[in-house]
């Protein structure tokens, strides 16, 4: 049976240098700013327009050699862009980014409607696909109605006992493909927390080959790690191999586990309020492994999506046939996804030819031509994938939030609902632009406008009616 999207709930390391690469500043360092950014990723460079927008002088550094941070994309692997990172943004008709797209020329499309369940070697036939529907939505309210009101916990407790043959599937779909955690690593609050992530769109070009474009024009120095930042005078010192800035405000959009990896050295000492905050909003594990298969042996439709019925761990979640091409792309999550990515690319091909060939017969090892597999886990500067809060870790975001003297977070770990995606991302980096201009004295305080009235909104059952997917984490697609 074909799953249209309307029915289904659910929910990359190579860096190409990115096409603005060359428009980026040379060494040295300039020696001031008013404001600087740390990290040219999606957060980083929303920041950077922000505060270029304002007409005040921003630096952006960068410590690797391309802009994009975990977007990138690879236009020398394959016949087709291929993005070792994120790839959907979501909520077209709001996105910031969706819109500045259409105005740089990108293309976007929308996800497949098609999604397929496996089971064995066969397509789930439509009352199984059913069962699976009823027992997604059953979990998906159980994890939200477990916590509210209620003290955190990991939402595989909050599961019903009874979803039989459905556990493992559920679990994937739930917990490990869209947030990069196994549900009994996942805080139920920052599930039940999670937005609307309707509507995913792809680029053509590239999700990564986007923000570099968005980048294009901005002061951006790259190979430059920071090494030091002295942030509790009334300027900060930021300190690179290349030398050292001084600003009135700094961005710092460092992941989790960057921030805690004592690459960077704060002085003082980062808080132990941040720290223990950053601890319970590690990034999670989620790569692709890209394999091209020429004449369509798994008789797929192009970026048609395919989960199994799985019995453990051991599974992934594939995209074939990416914009009508032979590449296809299985994705590895979670705990799993940690255990196989630190074996290496090889075991990282090797499992998803053998499980393609387990689904679908053909012998996918010997059709396979050029093969590459991300390993976000190793990159350094980055040692993961999304933001997704352990259990107890979800008031973390807002911790995070808070102003430390002179230096403001951004980041997908910065956003209380859009954590784990690009658009938050963005938005993270602009309202922390708009933090730090306040900071300098550039921009005043608007004032509070009242809060419009919620609508209420009744969730459908799980018949042919359109599912929602969110805001408890159901997602489909994930970046």
């Amino acid at each position: 049976m074909t799953i249209t999207r309307r029915d289904l709930l659910a929910g990359s390391a190579a860096m190409a240098l990115s096409p603005i690469a060359s428009r980026a500043f040379a060494a040295p360092l300039p020696r001031d700013a008013e404001i600087v950014v740390i990290g040219a990723g999606a957060a980083g460079i929303a920041a950077a327009r922000r505060i270029a927008a304002a007409g005040r002088k921003v630096i952006v550094i960068e410590a690797t050699p391309a802009i994009g941070g975990r977007c990138v994309t690879d236009s020398a692997a394959f016949d087709v862009p291929f993005d070792r990172g994120a790839r959907w943004l979501y909520n077209p008709d709001s996105s910031p980014i969706a819109k500045l797209a259409r105005g740089v020329s990108m293309d976007l499309m929308p996800a497949s409607r098609g999604q397929r369940i496996r089971i064995g070697r066969r397509n789930a036939r439509a009352g199984e696909a059913e069962d699976f529907l009823a027992n997604l939505v059953r979990a998906n309210r159980a994890i939200g109605d477990a916590v509210r009101g209620k003290a955190d916990m990991p939402a595989a407790a909050a599961l019903p006992k009874d979803i039989g043959v459905w556990a493992g599937t559920t679990d994937f779909v739930l917990g490990t493909q869209p947030t990069g955690r196994d549900l009994k690593d996942l805080s139920a609050l920052d599930f039940a927390a999670m937005a609307q992530r309707d509507a995913p769109l792809a680029c053509r070009q590239g999700l990564g080959t986007l923000i570099a474009k968005l980048g294009e024009g901005l002061p951006i120095v790259l190979s430059a790690p920071v090494t030091r930042i002295a942030w509790s005078g009334k300027d900060a010192q930021i300190e690179t191999p290349a030398g050292t800035i001084t600003a009135k405000a700094v961005i710092l959009t460092a992941s989790p586990n960057a921030l805690l990896s004592g690459k960077i050295k704060f002085v003082p000492e980062l808080p132990k309020r941040q720290q223990d905050a950053a601890s319970k909003l590690m990034l999670g594990s989620y790569d692709h492994i890209a394999l091209e298969l020429p004449g369509n042996p798994l008789g797929l439709s192009r970026d048609d999506i395919v989960i199994e019925q799985s019995t453990d761990r051991a599974t992934g979640f594939l995209l074939a046939n990416l914009g009508g091409s032979s590449l296809c792309q299985v994705d590895v999550a979670g705990s799993f996804g940690a255990e196989l990515s630190a074996k290496g690319e090889a075991a990282m091909v090797a499992f998803a030819s053998e499980w393609l060939t387990k689904l679908f017969g053909s012998d996918v090892r010997s059709i396979a031509k050029r093969t590459t597999a991300t390993r976000w886990n190793d990159m350094p500067y980055v040692f993961g994938a999304m933001s997704a809060a352990s259990p107890g870790g979800q008031s973390g975001r807002k911790i995070l939030m808070e102003p430390m003297g002179s230096v403001f977070f951004a980041g997908d770990a910065v956003h209380e609902t859009q954590w784990g995606t690009v658009g938050g991302a963005w938005e993270s980096g602009e309202r922390a632009g708009d933090a730090a201009l306040r900071k300098i004295g550039a921009l005043k305080d608007a004032p509070v406008a009242e809060a419009p009235a919620k609508k209420k909104r009744t969730r459908a059952r799980a018949t042919a009616e359109p599912l929602p997917t969110g805001p408890r984490g159901v997602l489909w697609p994930r970046n």
